[in-house]
């Protein structure tokens, strides 16, 4: 017996993958990462939390130790290998095997065409925002895929999806997450992995309030409905939707439900080329 797997394969009868008890945040010392950590100790999760700033992230993990849960702080760089395999492996031993991978951590290059980027930090932002992803994921999906299943979260933008004049570094990233995260779909969805690709919109952080392509704005995205969309995803609520690009403050679990509902969605949400308007199909 087979079902649609979502991207249009065919697998073997869907696994059911139960929610998630214990979650890896990375970057969540402030902003959006100490948001998500402390939302899925709310909702219930007991959280590991990684970031190089260990004195912020102890205050993360106190917060998540107030609401009855239990937390490891791992002070590491995403960029490091043996920094990730260790961290991986302290956060299993406080918390037992983790379900729930949130690759927060990320950085910005200069707003500036890439003629006129520095050579150094453009590299460094990739590696921060890419290189950092697939470590974690290398470290933790094999043991998720031993037990049956497990969820991986990226921290992705729009920025993503179009072409932008400056911070290309930025955007080289955000678009390889989108690669990563299919790849692992591709290769895990029938094992009992979910992958998804959650958008932030433009949350207020240290990050943005320094960016030129947001002054003066005005409309921006409450960090709660990114906070919702990650429990969800915890819980199970979206599995159907792995492999896609979901936009907090645009879905919500409502309406990506509804849409989950509504059977194959193809190629929807997905980074695609898009084809020649004349092109046969």
């Amino acid at each position: 017996m087979s079902t649609p797997v979502p991207g249009g394969r065919q697998g073997p009868v869907d696994p059911v993958v139960p929610p998630a008890r214990t979650a890896l945040v990375t970057g969540a010392s402030r902003g959006i990462g100490r948001a998500l950590a402390v939302g899925l100790a709310r909702a219930g999760l007991d959280v590991a939390v990684l970031a190089r700033d260990a004195e912020r992230l102890a205050a993360t993990a106190a917060e998540i130790r107030g609401l009855g849960r239990r937390a490891v702080a791992v002070a590491a760089d995403v960029t490091d290998p043996a920094a990730v395999t260790a961290a991986v492996e302290t956060a299993a031993a406080g918390l037992g095997p983790i379900d729930l991978l949130v690759n927060n951590a990320g950085r910005i290059d200069a707003e500036v065409p890439l003629w006129e980027a520095d050579a150094e930090q453009w590299w460094s932002v990739v590696e921060t925002n890419v290189r950092g992803p697939f470590l974690l994921a290398r470290a933790v999906v094999p043991g998720m895929l031993a037990r049956g299943g497990g969820r991986v979260i990226d921290l992705s933008s729009g920025a993503g999806t179009r072409d932008n004049a400056d911070a290309s570094a930025y955007n080289v990233a955000k678009t390889a997450l989108f690669r990563l995260g299919g790849s692992m779909h591709e290769a895990g969805y029938v094992r009992g992995l979910r992958t998804f690709e959650l958008a932030p919109g433009v949350v207020v952080t240290d990050m943005t309030r320094s960016m030129r392509a947001h002054a003066g704005r005005t409309k921006w995205t409450d960090v709660a409905d990114v906070v919702e969309l990650a429990v969800v995803i915890a819980r199970g609520g979206l599995d159907d939707l792995s492999g896609r690009y979901l936009r907090a403050g645009t879905d919500t679990p409502a309406s990506l439900r509804f849409r989950a509902s509504l059977g194959e969605l193809g190629e929807a949400r997905r980074l695609r080329v898009t084809d020649w308007p004349d092109a046969r199909t």
